[in-house]
């Protein structure tokens, strides 16, 4: 065990000296700026978005805590429609508390003072959290959160109530909650993943039972099972998804609430078609686990982020990788699309900055669609609106990126449509020159290490290093969730050997499944999909960050040490009202 774990600290080494930096506390102004820094400001191609310091969310009495040991800082927001006017509402946890505030944005500071329900819990932690949209009311809001030691509460943060709980003798699942969400549209239906890669549907107008339920195959297929609870009487969970090898680390439904992706440790992204539960197709990680997914707002494409410091894009209708993207220096926690700069046809609706920058933006557009009417008349038949994807990604390294998805790399053998932004008009000769990768979507990464025909990884990279890595990483999570579980009083030896036979199968498993995946459409070599670079990198916390939320006016992010900030869109605050000095971009 112990050869194990030296090998997983050489070979985070350089996540271990982000982590290094982010501890060191780096004061705005006085002297000359520092390269890591926490910035509270920075510009995109819409504008400048700046930190509200005054819409900062945390902990009242901000008493220091490990924030290493903590479960990550999740954030969940609801819309309950308020007459009153200030109708969002935030929910965070930070350690053994959860917070319920009123959220109000950029237009006035947060009163810390005045949660309308705070909790603090004892022997478990909360770990993620999630709202019912379809019922919510400004007099009730159903909130369900998921525990460390596998259990799930449904709770009423208005009427301070607590509802109900599940898994609460552990009998379903012992192992921490990783992910839950709502069934969208639905009132009652829920689902729950845990680190021991099960995923379970209940139904919270059923009962739990009082004994351990009984299941019988439903569906199975490569990599997952599907089974129903064997019960005379319905009860909870009434069905149990065994996903991939791991931990099943999150999971989202598709905008059109048809299908579902997951995530697991294993570095598999599987799609699934929800109400059917057949299966739709998969993705591999270049190495490592999967940590993170979203859809964007079409349901066309999908970003996973995770072990292997790159976030990949998948094209849900072509089953294919179609990008990757480097920006990050460490393991990927979130990755979200930005459903309100996002552009699928030739507007400027989803337009956001000052008068000035808007009509600047305007101009740019006139001249493009001045070309582009030229270009219509060479190639008629490309009538095609304008693509621009934007999604955003935040990591352990502390670091927010922001990534363009355009149309060079939707489309990279269709003629260019006439509105495209953030597109390199370089060509391959000039490409080639330049020592450093250009900020093109559409050339593949020359630093990174190429695989070849054989499946082996030219440079300074090998097959075994990569496979090593995979071996590792994989251990040091498992190793990680060992203070999740409760049960320590069986002979520790004896126990660590059975767990270390188990992970070691499940490694070669991991391994195989690796070899196979590489240099196929779902795990393409580096050098045959292009490799994006991040429009926006920057350090914007002390530690790592956790979660990120886009929303109309704002981005919302949050920290392990406890921090949820707001960052104002462009255009949507004056330069008096948003409090944020020291750093300029």
């Amino acid at each position: 065990m112990k050869i194990f774990v030296m090998f997983y600290l050489a070979v985070k080494h350089s996540h271990i000296r982000a982590f290094t930096l982010s501890q060191c506390r780096i004061q705005d102004g006085g002297g000359g700026r520092r390269k890591d820094e926490v910035k509270t400001q920075f510009t995109t191609r819409e504008g400048t978005y700046k930190l509200m310091t005054l819409s900062e969310y945390s902990r009242p009495n901000r008493v220091p805590y490990n924030a290493q040991s903590c479960h990550p800082v999740k954030v969940s927001f609801i819309n309950i429609k308020d007459p009153t006017g200030s109708s969002d509402r935030i929910c965070f946890n930070v350690g053994r508390e959860l917070y319920f505030y009123i959220y109000k944005g950029i237009r006035k500071a947060a009163d810390l003072t005045k949660p309308i329900d705070k909790r603090t819990y004892k022997g478990t932690i909360p770990t993620c959290h999630d709202f019912n949209q379809f019922t919510c009311s400004s007099q009730s809001v159903s909130l369900l959160v998921g525990f460390s030691a596998g259990q799930v509460q449904l709770v009423d943060p208005i009427k301070k109530e607590n509802t109900k709980l599940f898994n609460e003798e552990r009998l379903i699942d012992k192992t921490r909650v990783t992910c839950l969400k709502w069934v969208p549209g639905s009132e009652h239906l829920f689902l729950v993943a845990h680190g021991s890669g099960n995923m379970y549907l209940y139904n919270e107008e059923h009962p739990v039972g009082n004994t351990a339920p009984h299941y019988q195959t439903l569906k199975q297929g490569d990599g997952y099972a599907i089974y129903t609870c064997k019960s005379k009487s319905t009860r909870n969970p009434m069905f149990r998804w065994v996903i991939g090898e791991g931990s099943l680390n999150e999971f989202a439904f598709s905008p059109d609430s048809k299908y579902l992706a997951t995530v697991s440790q294993d570095g598999f992204l599987r799609i699934f078609l929800y109400d059917t539960m057949e299966f739709h197709s998969q993705m591999k990680s270049y190495f490592g686990g999967l940590l993170c997914v979203c859809w964007s707002p079409d349901s066309k494409y999908i970003v996973t982020g995770g072990e292997d410091d790159l976030v990949t894009v998948y094209s849900f209708h072509e089953r294919k990788v179609i990008a990757r993207g480097r920006g990050h220096k460490s393991w990927i926690s979130v990755v979200s699309f930005d459903s309100y700069v996002t552009q699928t046809q030739n507007n400027h609706a989803d337009f956001f900055g000052s008068d000035d920058d808007f009509n600047t933006h305007i101009n740019n557009s006139d001249l493009r669609d001045r070309a582009g009417s030229r270009a219509s008349a060479i190639n008629p038949d490309d009538h095609r609106p304008p693509v621009t994807y934007r999604f955003g990604s935040v990591g352990q390294d502390t670091q927010l990126c922001l990534w363009d998805l355009t149309e060079d790399v939707l489309f990279p053998h269709q003629p260019l449509s006439r509105g495209r932004t953030n597109t390199n008009t370089l060509n391959q000769t000039q490409i080639s020159l330049q020592s450093t990768p250009p900020r093109c979507n559409s050339t593949p990464n020359p630093s990174r290490p190429i695989a070849n025909a054989t499946g082996h990884v030219d440079g300074n990279v090998s097959m075994g290093h990569l496979s090593s890595k995979i071996s590792g990483l994989s251990l040091s999570d498992r190793h990680k969730d060992k203070h999740d579980k409760s049960d320590k009083k069986n002979s520790v030896s004896s126990k660590s050997g059975d767990k270390l036979n188990s992970l070691s199968k499940m490694h070669n498993r991991i391994l195989e499944d690796a070899m196979k995946a590489i240099g196929t459409p779902m795990c393409p070599r580096q050098e045959e999909v292009p490799m994006l670079e991040a429009l926006v990198v920057k350090k914007i916390a002390h530690e790592r960050l956790t979660a990120l939320v886009f929303r109309e006016d704002c981005i919302v992010t949050s920290c392990q040490e406890g921090f949820v900030c707001t960052w104002a869109r462009p255009g949507k605050v004056g330069m008096s009202q948003h409090g944020a000095g020291g750093t300029v971009v």
